[in-house]
This record gives C-alpha cells, structure tokens and sequence, in this order.
C-alpha cells in the first residue's frame, strides 16, 4: 500500500490547524475568490484534498447529530458522513477542486465557417441556495472562422461537466461555460441553450415538478445576425422535438 502523500505546509504552525483553513488563507493571499462556482484547484496541495475530505466528513458528522440521527447504532448512517464528503469533494462538486480537464485543440485548416451545433449534452449541479440537484441540457452552437482553434467533441462535454460540477444558479453556468469556450475557440459566434429541473422547487418549497428554467447566451454573430440565430434555435426545435 502507498503511504499517503505529506501535506505541504506554507507556514510552521499550519500543522494541526483545519486544511480548509490554509487553503482559505492562501486564497485570500492571492486576491482570489472563492465563491461556490468557482474552481480553486490552483491553491490545493499534494495530499490536500484528501486532508480536506477527512475534514468534511468530520464536520457532516456533526451536522448529522444535530440534526439528532443516531449515527452510531443505525447500521444505515454510520458511514454517512464519510459518504456525503467523498460525494461533494470527488463527484458533485470536483469542478471546484480539480483542474480544467486537458482539451486537445486543432487548427482550422479547411477554414470551415459553417453552423456547427453539439448537443444535447447532459448537465448536472446542484443549486448554491440549497445543494439540490440540477439536472438538465444543454446545446452548443459554434460558428468558427479560419482562425478558430477546434476541439473534440467529447470535450464539449467534459469542459460542461466541468463547470457544472459546483454549486451554481443556471444563470451564471451557462456564462461561465459559454466563455470557457469563447476564450479556447476564437469563433465568430457562439450560442448556447440550457435546459434543466430544478429539485429546489420539485422536492421542497412549491413542489413544482413541472417547471423547467430555460436560458440562453448569444454572442457574436448570434447576436448581430437575427437569420443565423433563427437557424440555430429551428435546429435546435427539430432535435428537442
């Protein structure tokens, strides 16, 4: 068995001191945020976020006694705490503690300048206000020059999953998602179309399981060119329907 990977310390007395507490501080250091949607794998050392799990697993230990469940003889809830840390740090928010995936980027050598759309690509979060699931899709249109740098269509996905895999609101997802892109591939224009449920008002609050969010951002050519967004939403209506 490897033995685990000693943890970095910025200063003599981090140790002993809570890992999100360093963390926090060299963020802090830097003029950073750290807000929930945003990723700040840059500031985690080797071994760091295994520390940090342990630590949340600790703290989930004590939401779950306050919250007055017997941990300790309910065979169902003994590895609760545990559970739910690995599933925020390493499943439904790693978007915030992992770096951006590799994106393999090709040049546009037939100078192609035609409407490309990808989709529908499933997306899940979970809502900042409460950490319910969101769960939905989303349509990418692209309209590249000869200048623009293409990427493989899987990493369409990957780089949506990405930054989905935070707490987010919808609104503020799609920007960030549309100007990943925007900022790897250069285009003329760029669309992209969010759909979503919402468990924040199926499963609590209005109990609402019909009502979906959809949002959308334009940029560029999408925006100035009336016909081309007419284009890319009727195509879009076809594959939805």
């Amino acid at each position: 068995m490897n033995s685990p990977t000693p943890l970095q310390h910025d200063r003599p007395d981090d140790e002993g001191r809570l890992v999100s507490t360093v963390i926090r501080e060299r963020i802090r250091a830097s003029g950073r945020r750290f807000h929930a949607n945003d990723n700040i794998a840059d500031f985690i050392r080797p071994g760091e976020l295994d520390a940090l799990l342990e630590e949340v697993a600790g703290q989930m230990s004590g939401v779950l006694r306050s919250l007055v469940i017997d941990t300790e003889s309910d065979h169902n809830t003994q590895d609760t705490a545990r559970r739910v840390a690995k599933m925020y740090l390493k499943e439904v928010f790693r978007g915030r503690y992992e770096p951006q995936p590799p994106v393999t980027e090709f040049p546009n050598a037939e100078r192609l300048g035609e409407l490309m759309i990808v989709g529908p690509i499933t997306v899940r979060s979970a809502c900042s206000h409460h950490l319910c699931p969101i769960i939905g899709k989303l349509w990418i249109g692209i309209l590249p020059n000869e200048h623009s740098a293409l990427i493989g269509l899987s990493k369409y996905a990957r780089l949506a999953e990405w930054v989905m895999s935070r707490p987010q609101i919808q609104e503020e997802a799609i920007i960030q998602v549309a100007d990943l892109l925007a900022d790897k591939m250069q285009p003329d224009g760029l669309a992209l179309v969010m759909e979503a449920d919402h468990f924040c008002m199926g499963w609590r609050g209005v109990r609402d399981l019909d009502s979906k969010m959809i949002n959308s951002v334009m940029r560029g050519a999408f925006l100035k060119d009336p016909n081309l967004r007419r284009e890319f939403l009727a195509l879009l209506g076809q594959r939805k329907g």
